[in-house]
């Protein structure tokens, strides 16, 4: 207690002893693709598709980022990292449309069509070197920016370029990859190719629609770009828990391909997830999968749900290194961390009526022997009962007969 030697009144601030733990942004995209114009190899923040023309230019036939961007913002999304991996090849005479049958008669007459396409090389420029400090490019480059949440390289089909994203986000174990289907078909829709099993990535089929004012005609376009800004629309709305699908699509004006149920019944078990239109209700995103074989990471907000968690929680505990590893420190422990799962179970994130049907958090001498306390570890555990999504609803109906009157 301070020594007061002068009479009058004097106020302190005590600690309470709490140490709030707090998520964070679940829905920053780091887009990798090459821009009309702007900085090379560098990870520049955009806020809105007015920033990204003065830097990046706007959309162009030298690749998809542009398009992926603009759709981004138009579905919702708030703030994103552009990785601009090479100057745009330069422009050749016009080629025929990949546009399609629906698009708008009035706008296809104004000008002549242009295949849009990312550059020759530009795997190898996604997953990138690291060289070390100051020397880092491609997917290294976002290791030094954690508050990137998605990751998305828009159009590239490439198995070696999806399988490096995969393996960067989970290494980076908070990140989810979206990842784009090839734009065409070279058979049925069972011969559609997937990436491999990951818990970290989903996977969307097919390309969709999209009025392009630049070249004043309607162009297909990769979806990623538009998924994430769903996933940031749906994260802003109702939570990082509730699936970002039976959303709509909003930049998608007509689809490259329209599924049918029976269609959708073949890919719904491979982790493809589908974009569909329906009378009335428009384009939406219609299904919230992982590319996982793992049953319990079948679901996007699943994931995507542990991934805010574990992070705000090694975030939120970084004050516990160092401190004297006792009983008092791991009641500060269990209830540093009780009170932010509690708020996760308000959100409606956890399935259960009480508190204790929903979550658990222990940390005790079974956990802490005193061989382990030795070694400087203090051991915590956590369990989660997640709301998984409503993917099937089943409606029984009887017909009331006169005679059970």
């Amino acid at each position: 207690m301070p020594n007061y030697q002068t009479p009058g009144v004097y106020v302190e601030e005590i600690s309470s002893g709490s140490k709030p733990i707090e998520a964070g942004a679940t829905n920053i995209v780091g887009f990798l693709g090459v821009a009309e114009k702007g900085p090379i190899n560098q990870a520049t923040l955009v806020t809105n598709w007015t920033q990204y023309t003065k830097t990046f230019g706007g959309m162009h036939e030298g690749g998809w980022l542009g398009h992926a961007v603009y759709q981004f913002f138009q579905n919702g999304g708030t703030k994103c990292f552009i990785n601009n991996l090479a100057e745009p090849a330069k422009k050749k005479d016009a080629a025929p449309a990949k546009a399609g049958d629906k698009a708008d008669a009035k706008k296809e007459e104004k000008k002549e069509p242009v295949e849009i396409k990312n550059p020759d090389g530009i795997a190898k420029l996604i997953i990138g070197k690291d060289e070390g400090l100051g020397k880092k490019s491609g997917l290294f480059l976002f290791d030094e920016i954690p508050d990137i949440a998605l990751v998305c390289a828009p159009g590239v089909t490439d198995p070696a370029a999806q399988d490096a994203i995969l393996s960067h986000c989970a290494r980076m174990r908070f990140r989810f990859a979206v990842l784009d289907s090839p734009e065409t078909l070279t058979g049925g829709i069972d011969t559609i190719p997937k990436p491999r099993d990951s818990m970290m990535g989903a996977y969307y089929f097919p390309w969709v629609q999209m009025y392009d004012p630049v070249h004043d005609q309607n162009v297909y376009v990769p979806p990623s770009g538009g998924i994430c800004g769903v996933y940031g629309r749906v994260d802003g709305t109702r939570g990082v828990h509730k699936a970002p699908a039976n959303e709509i699509f909003k930049t998608a004006i007509g689809l490259k391909y329209n599924l049918t149920d029976a269609e959708q019944e073949l890919l719904n078990p491979k982790g493809i997830n589908c974009i569909r239109e329906f009378p009335n209700r428009g384009i939406r995103v219609w299904g919230a999968r992982t590319i996982s074989s793992d049953p319990e990471w079948r679901y996007v907000n699943i994931r995507r749900l542990f991934c805010m968690v574990e992070q705000a929680l090694q975030n939120g505990t970084n004050w516990v290194v160092f401190e004297p590893n006792t009983r008092d420190l791991w009641k500060k422990i269990v209830r540093n961390i009780t009170a932010f799962l509690l708020g996760i179970w308000r959100s409606g994130a956890l399935f259960g009526d009480t508190p204790e049907e929903a979550f658990y958090v222990r940390c005790d001498d079974e956990l802490n022997p005193p061989e382990s306390r030795d070694l400087g570890y203090v051991v915590c555990e956590i369990g989660l009962a997640p709301a998984k999504p409503a993917e099937f609803v089943v409606f029984r109906v009887s017909q009331k007969t006169e005679s059970d009157s």
